[in-house]
């Protein structure tokens, strides 16, 4: 599962750093390119919920398995090396495919591993992170060297071969194999939402996605036109706030020691205290330190969301239930680098970095609030 997760990631990592090559083939612009990409991940936004309802009413192993071939139909597109329209249809099929395998995971995993979901959301959220080191690093062995056509058949047979290996896992493990539920109407997912402590962690979810997508996609140029720090200086500091996403291993482990609402509560304070010395830090020790300080919080929250969602989410509409909230929080976070780019053109990075620091402020105080009423 972790692999396949690893895998969905990994490809679409390797898209942004052919985009040169992409240029040069088709003869196309940043524009068009950006608008590939974004129907790519608008698409995989959009399979959230449905991918969730599909699983509840089917087998989820069967719903990603295949997701993966569709993914991986589309990878074997993006090898050809045809027409740009082949290529953007090979990029949208990609989206499409990834787009079904987290939430359907995470309700899996929840349920196979129901004395441990923490500990195997923080696995599953790891691999999916170190697909974003590894991915650049493919790119330059094997596509600027022997083609990307090697890269991505490559990738088409692993995913292939992965499909056939967990379907065959899954189906040996009883305890992995969902019986079909009743098939669940909109409304009763709606109603989800009249739950207030189900509300209250969807704007705990919501506003932790509008801050670290944001933080995100401009920490570097924060860094640079911000701080004394120089480009390369905040080049590194952004690798250090993925390369401390490993504590996804420890915070999902105790989650399930010390219950979920502890450790969401501990790491997104641990994001916040981050973000302020980001914003007040002015030498690299203190900004370095900042920075990896807001990793551990941000990091060490995703996998506890995961797994504390499973448990408020009734296992008739575990899937949907899901699906529906990562659909909103994603919608969030693609509108922050819009919101952040906005106010640091009209006013001034720092007070771009504020209004992220006040909607994490939000997450915190309703996490905390969710603690105490427990």
């Amino acid at each position: 599962m972790a692999s396949i997760w690893f895998l969905a990631k990994f490809v679409r990592y390797t898209l942004p750093p052919l985009f040169p090559e992409f240029q040069a083939v088709y003869g196309v612009s940043n524009a068009t390119l950006g608008l590939v990409y974004t129907t790519m991940m608008l698409v995989y936004a959009l399979m959230q919920f449905p991918s969730g309802v599909l699983a509840d009413k089917f087998s989820p192993p069967h719903v990603i398995v295949g997701g993966l071939v569709t993914a991986m139909s589309g990878v074997f597109f993006l090898s050809w090396p045809g027409s740009f329209l082949l290529l953007a249809g090979g990029m949208v099929l990609v989206g499409l495919g990834t787009g079904v395998h987290k939430t359907v995971a995470v309700a899996y995993l929840s349920q196979v591993y129901s004395e441990r979901k923490g500990r195997s959301l923080g696995v599953l959220d790891t691999f999916g992170t170190t697909a974003g080191v590894a991915a650049p690093a493919a790119v330059v062995v094997l596509a600027n060297t022997h083609g990307r056509e090697v890269l991505f058949l490559g990738s088409g047979c692993v995913g292939l071969i992965l499909a056939g290996v967990f379907l065959t896992r899954a189906s040996t493990t009883p305890e992995a194999v969902s019986q079909p539920t009743d098939a669940a109407s909109v409304a009763d997912y709606i109603a989800l939402f009249r739950n207030r402590r189900f509300s209250a962690f969807v704007v705990v979810s919501v506003t932790y996605a509008f801050t670290y997508n944001g933080i995100v996609a401009f920490l570097p140029l924060y860094l640079t036109e911000s701080t004394p720090l120089n480009s390369t200086f905040a080049t590194v500091l952004y690798g250090v706030l993925f390369a401390v996403s490993f504590v996804q291993l420890l915070t999902g482990d105790l989650s399930d020691r010390l219950g979920s609402l502890l450790v969401i509560a501990g790491t997104t304070l641990i994001a916040l205290l981050g973000l302020v010395g980001i914003l007040i830090g002015s030498t690299p020790v203190a900004l370095g330190a900042a920075v990896a300080f807001f990793g551990v919080g941000a990091h060490g929250f995703r996998p506890v969301r995961g797994a504390y969602l499973v448990k408020v989410v009734p296992d008739s509409l575990a899937g949907g239930g899901l699906g529906a909230v990562r659909t909103i929080l994603m919608g969030a976070g693609a509108l922050s680098p819009a919101v952040v780019g906005y106010v640091s053109d009209s006013i001034s990075f720092r007070v771009s970095f504020a209004v992220l620091l006040l909607s994490l402020v939000v997450t915190v105080v309703t996490a905390f609030g969710l603690l105490v009423t427990e």
